[in-house]
């Protein structure tokens, strides 16, 4: 008998348990002070080999981000993505070759959506800058230190089709990588929610990512510039810019202790005289921040603290932080504990 092309009963189980508690001070309307929350639970099923391929990530999620309210995971889920976040069917006839359709993860920056996937338990400034979840076709395509992936998708989650995202990295040594990606929406797309910010659905964004991973040291700085093209029907009067870099780096002191650190700067481009869209804390705002997070894992489970400072500049006043958002900055300790199985 012929051997068949897929045997989709072959899968594996794994997943993430977990909970977190925030402290902060002057929290924005509608956030608050201190919380504790569920922020995982979620299964992943997946079989990734094969000419046939899937990946499936069902459950509850929340995603905390420098600068923004914390949405508790009930909220996120309805708000974002649902309870099937991540899934995809992909076809690979060849090992350089595969094709992927789906809701997929997105190829802009070096952060992932997801807490258990970063370094750092919060989302940095650059990635709220970052489409999160597309949903379209993809196609990757490697050859020796060479790969590359294109995909057309929906962006920022819109109802429109008309985003065109790719990404091309190269491995200089087995510890040194560089990547290009980029991404942006060719049409005009209306719709706009909580997952589909208006403004950046109309963007375009570009990053040089650098990484190296050796020994005990993760180090990956990385550059981002975005454009929001002059458009009147959504209010960008003058075509709108941010500017920004960072740096993430883990160090391992042992199998088990780990610290994380990121440290990033973002300004944006005109003024509310001139008709600049507001992308950061008011037109032509800046910001920088610092973030710690020392992590301890054993086997499955893992606990983490986090201390992260936000400082805004050149922002407008009611744009910021506190309950009249007129605080420039911002402090927030957490602690993620949970199980990884």
């Amino acid at each position: 008998m012929p051997e068949p092309i897929a045997d989709l009963s072959k899968v594996d189980v794994n997943g993430v348990v977990s909970g977190i508690g925030i402290v902060q001070n002057h929290p924005v309307p509608g956030d608050f002070g201190n919380r504790l929350d569920a922020n995982n639970a979620e299964l992943i099923f997946q079989k990734p080999d094969g000419v046939v391929q899937y990946y499936m990530q069902v459950g509850g999620y929340s995603i905390p981000a420098l600068g923004l309210a914390y949405v508790d995971l009930g909220n996120a889920v309805n708000a974002l993505y649902g309870l099937l976040p991540a899934a995809y069917l992909k076809i690979a006839p060849t090992d350089s070759l595969s094709i992927m359709a789906g809701n997929l993860p997105t190829l802009i920056g070096p952060e992932y959506t997801f807490t258990f996937e970063n370094m750092n338990i919060e989302r940095g400034l650059l990635w709220n800058q970052e489409n999160n979840i597309n949903r379209g076709i993809q196609v990757n395509y490697s050859q020796g230190p060479l790969s590359a992936s294109l995909s057309w998708n929906n962006g920022f989650y819109s109802h429109s089709y008309t985003w065109l995202s790719g990404s091309m990295a190269y491995a200089i040594t087995s510890a040194n990588t560089l990547t290009f990606d980029g991404g942006g929406n060719l049409g005009f797309a209306k719709s706009s929610n909580f997952a589909t910010p208006l403004l950046d659905n109309n963007s375009q964004i570009y990053d040089i990512i650098y990484e190296y991973n050796a020994g005990p040291w993760i180090v990956e700085p990385y550059f981002q510039w975005t454009v929001i093209p002059h458009n009147s029907d959504i209010g960008v009067l003058k075509t709108t810019s941010t500017i920004g870099g960072a740096i993430l780096a883990n160090y391992a002191f042992t199998d088990r202790i780990f610290l994380a650190a990121r440290a990033e700067y973002i300004g944006s481009t005109g003024n509310a005289v001139n008709g600049a869209a507001n992308l950061l804390y008011g037109p032509g705002s800046e910001a920088w921040s610092l973030t710690l997070t020392p992590i301890y894992q054993y086997n499955q489970f893992f606990v983490r603290g986090e201390g992260s400072f936000v400082q805004a500049m050149s922002y407008t006043p009611g744009d910021v932080f506190g309950s009249q958002g007129r605080n420039p900055a911002q402090v927030r300790g957490l602690v993620e504990m949970g199980l990884l199985f």
